[in-house]
C-alpha cells in the first residue's frame, strides 16, 4: 500500500520542509495578500495560503529544502506531487536531488516562464538506494 502525507500551508509549512523556518525568499501568503497573482490556490480558494516568491528575490535564486527522506526498495519508490504557478516574471522552477554521499544537488526537472498564467501539477519519481533531500 501506499502513504500519502498531504501538504498545505495553511497551518505551518508541511511535514516535509523543516519547522516553519522560511528560507530566505519565501514567504507564505494567499491570493486576499494584495501581491498580485496568484490570486487563489490551485483550488480556486482564496483564503488558502501558498508559498510565493517575496518580490525583492526577482532577479535572483531562492531555495527550499525538504528535510531527510529514507531510502526508496523496490517496492517503494517515493512520488512527489506538487501544484506550482509560474509567471512569464518569475524564470525558471527547478526540483533538485541530493543524495547524503553527494556533495552536489542534482537536477531532476525544470520549467520556465509561463504564457497562461495558471496553477499546474506535477508528479516526479525518485528512487534512491540511501538517504536524500529534495
Amino acid at each position: 500500500g501506499s502513504s500519502w502525507d498531504k501538504c498545505d500551508f495553511e497551518t505551518n509549512l508541511c511535514k516535509a520542509l523543516p519547522k516553519f523556518n522560511l528560507h530566505l525568499g519565501w514567504i507564505r501568503r494567499n491570493g486576499q495578500s494584495g501581491m498580485g497573482p496568484p490570486y487563489s490556490d490551485h483550488n480556486g480558494n482564496e483564503s488558502a495560503y501558498f508559498l510565493s516568491l517575496s518580490s525583492e528575490m526577482q532577479s535572483s535564486s531562492a531555495a527550499l529544502r525538504t528535510n531527510v527522506f529514507l531510502p526508496t526498495d523496490e517496492e517503494h519508490i517515493c512520488q512527489i506531487r506538487f501544484h506550482y504557478w509560474v509567471s512569464q516574471m518569475s524564470g525558471t522552477l527547478m526540483v533538485g536531488l541530493q543524495k547524503h554521499s553527494e556533495d552536489t544537488v542534482t537536477n531532476i526537472w525544470q520549467v520556465s516562464g509561463d504564457l497562461r498564467n495558471q496553477w499546474n501539477v506535477n508528479t516526479i519519481t525518485i528512487n534512491s538506494t540511501e538517504k536524500y533531500e529534495v
